[in-house]
């Protein structure tokens, strides 16, 4: 029986599950979400929220315990970078699992694991885009220089009709005949 055994070992060895946790770890802190299966989720989420909590206190010996766990530089400054500010006043909780369904060839149970604070649209505080201000034009007037719309057409229509390069091509087939 399983009792009081918390640890999913994933089919793995101790070595193996250590280093994929670090990588998909790492992968989660640099890419904000990813996409796996609900169990290696369950595990990463109980390795990666103590090393946010970790991170609230930017001194250098909680910086090099977090990278005894990831072994990764990029990941480390991203996370007292960019992370730990906005999470600084959340008490815990710093993921979200959502399930997504069953993958098609083992039907393994898929979900996308994401840090909680950045999900804009779970936020509902998307970013919003400047929309430019809808205005009637007024009619542009005439001048007496100007020409009509129709004498306009006339003149392009005219211009189009032969270009500089097909007129040699009319000239050589004119003396081909």
């Amino acid at each position: 029986m399983r009792h009081q055994r918390v640890i999913n070992h994933l089919g793995r060895t101790s070595a193996h599950r250590k280093a994929m946790l670090a990588n998909m770890a790492a992968s989660l802190i640099m890419s904000k979400r990813i996409k796996t299966t609900t169990a290696k989720a369950r595990a990463l989420r109980t390795y990666i929220e103590p090393l946010i909590t970790k991170s609230k206190e930017d001194s250098t010996h909680s910086r090099r315990m977090v990278f005894s766990h990831l072994q990764n530089k990029e990941a480390v400054s991203e996370l007292f970078r960019t992370i730990s500010p906005k999470v600084a006043e959340r008490p815990g909780g710093y993921t979200r699992i959502l399930k997504t369904g069953n993958r098609i060839g083992d039907n393994a149970e898929m979900c996308i694991i994401e840090l909680v604070d950045f999900n804009e649209a779970m936020l509902g505080t998307e970013p919003k885009t400047k929309t430019a201000a809808r205005r009637r034009r007024s009619p542009k007037k005439k001048t007496a220089g100007q020409t009509t719309g129709a004498a306009e057409a006339a003149t392009t229509d005219t211009a189009s009709e032969t270009t500089p390069q097909e007129e040699p091509a009319k000239e050589q087939g004119e003396e081909s005949k």
